[in-house]
């Protein structure tokens, strides 16, 4: 039953929340066509609800060839390849919404495991793979809330001059799956809202950590 009422509330969260946005995404999409490259949204494969692959919708934020440039799938703090206007969307995770749509086509919900690349899926420990698209991925959640400092992290671990994807792999996401595993076992209509809540908190204070107070039983990040 909480998943159909949780349908419910995706969907109609979902809808006025774009009717609301329309003044300010319109503005976006008309900046994002006169500047940069001259596109607007960006597509990328992720894993969904049982695994299954779908297209996740972002405003374009970097060079279109980013992938196949240095630094690959990992992006840092300051990227070179971040075009100027894309460094405002996604400090400010306006480039996330989108994703809206992507909500209205039931492939992801407001709240829930952020979905990844099939390179990064694979990174994760074989427990998390089993079972963390239980549900569907989220436009946020409690994953987002903690490495909300994500790149400036990498980039801290890129000056250092050791391997990004190595620490992803050995450090980011096995915490990252250990954080999504504790929301399932708790998921409900109480921790959905506090998570939409906690996540407008940390765009407007992002060096608060005012989840470890709320959260007692959450598990401790040590890097």
């Amino acid at each position: 039953m909480y998943l159909i009422i949780k349908r419910f509330f995706d969907l109609v969260l979902a809808f006025v929340a774009i009717l609301c946005l329309l003044p300010i995404l319109l503005p976006i999409i008309l900046v994002l066509l006169v500047t940069g490259e001259g596109y607007v949204f960006y597509k990328q494969k992720r894993v969904g609800i049982n695994k299954k692959i779908f297209f996740i919708y972002k405003f374009a934020t970097m060079l279109k060839d980013s992938p196949n440039l240095s630094g690959g799938i990992i992006t840092t703090k300051n990227d070179p390849r971040i075009t100027p206007f894309g460094g405002f969307l996604r400090k400010t995770k306006i480039n996330e919404l989108p994703q809206l749509l992507n909500i209205l086509f039931g492939q992801m919900s407001v709240v829930g495991p952020r979905p990844v690349m099939q390179k990064s899926f694979d990174a994760y420990p074989e427990d998390v793979k089993s079972s963390i698209y239980n549900i569907k991925p989220g436009l946020t959640g409690i994953g987002s809330i903690i490495f909300r400092d994500e790149e400036v992290l990498l980039n801290d671990v890129k000056i250092q001059g050791d391997d990004t994807w190595e620490f992803y792999k050995k450090k980011i996401y096995p915490f990252k799956g250990k954080i999504e595993l504790w929301y399932q076992k708790r998921m409900g209509f109480l921790l959905d809202f506090k998570l939409i809540i906690l996540t407008a908190w940390v765009i407007l204070f992002p060096k608060s950590k005012i989840y470890e107070k709320l959260f007692k039983d959450l598990p401790k990040r040590n890097f």
